[in-house]
């Protein structure tokens, strides 16, 4: 189907009445996926701040005085260290997340490679986000045994120039095909509000929908304002606006993860239930998603306990005397 049929079908979706689109969303989900499967993901920034790009959301951009420390491309052995971390906190998914505009040539890429393969080694899953890529970089680090590629579109073709200049929207979709073609899983999502509309959110999901074939995992991510960035004062976006485009999500890519991601830490757990009752079946775990603060484990803790029906009836019964 092309882009504009799925929009067609995301603005339908949206505007239906809630409890309609949850049913719907939630039906797909129990055809393509087990409801306690949910994929735990950990991501880790391997190289800070200095980013040439002008995203207007980003801590890491050198065009924001953001008071962001800068680092370096940190060692394969910090790096396999957090993820041995990870694992032992129930990851499945080990990504690596570096603030270039474009992935570069000799030393450092061969470092990322190197720790690909020592994720690797550890029974992970491994997920790079570098900036774009060329054919050829895809290929050696699908050589080197990565399974995703992160590149997120963001918002929609419409809205993106409001948020970056440095880049086009063809230049997002050129690395996701370069990562396609090498043979690597695609991750790729965007960010709920930049000050989009609701039209703008959909035609966001309809491009990633129209991939052919659709993305394996979709983040859906609040932005987390920074001072010092252009959308450090950007109103937060409601509740039921994240579930309907994690819903919407669900239904046009029913096979894709559809991960619940930045922001969640300012979800209450009803907030996330609903959200994983949506469609969602992956979440980030760990204190910190790159820059920015994430739920930590007891918080997490508490949301698996409730969704496997660890609630302790006796004390309830009791509260309620």
């Amino acid at each position: 189907m092309s882009v504009d049929t799925y929009l067609a079908s995301a603005l339908h979706l949206y505007r239906l009445p809630l409890f309609d689109l949850l049913y719907q969303a939630h039906s797909v989900h129990l055809r393509f996926h087990e409801v306690q499967d949910i994929q735990r993901c950990v991501l880790l920034s391997i190289k800070t701040g200095g980013c040439p790009e002008n995203c207007g959301y980003c801590s890491q951009s050198a065009h924001h005085k953001t008071g962001l420390e800068r680092q370096p491309l940190l060692s394969v052995d910090d790096v396999l260290e957090a993820a041995a971390q990870a694992k032992q906190a129930g990851a499945h998914r080990f990504c690596m997340g570096a603030a270039w505009r474009q992935a570069p040539e000799g030393e450092q890429f061969d470092r990322v490679l190197s720790m690909v393969r020592g994720v690797k080694s550890l029974g992970l899953e491994a997920c790079v986000t570098l900036g774009m890529l060329t054919l050829s970089q895809a290929e050696q680090l699908k050589d080197a045994g990565l399974d995703a590629y992160n590149h997120n579109l963001d918002t929609s073709r419409e809205h993106y120039p409001k948020i970056v200049t440095t880049r086009n929207y063809d230049d997002r979709l050129a690395t996701l095909r370069a990562a396609r073609q090498a043979g690597l899983s695609l991750c790729s999502g965007g960010i709920l509000g930049l000050g989009e509309s609701v039209r703008d959110r959909c035609a966001m999901l309809a491009e990633l929908a129209a991939l052919d074939p659709q993305p394996e995992a979709v983040p859906i991510n609040l932005l987390m304002p920074v001072a010092g960035t252009p959308l450090e004062n950007a109103p937060a976006v409601e509740v039921v606006d994240l579930v309907r485009t994690i819903a919407v999500a669900r239904i046009l890519m029913p096979r894709s993860r559809v991960r619940l991601s930045a922001g969640r830490i300012h979800l209450s757990q009803e907030a996330q239930l609903l959200a994983l009752f949506a469609g969602a079946n992956s979440i980030f775990i760990g204190n910190k998603l790159l820059t920015t603060r994430n739920t930590d484990a007891s918080g997490d803790s508490a949301l698996f306990a409730c969704l496997q029906g660890e609630t302790n009836l006796e004390t309830a019964s009791d509260a309620r005397k």
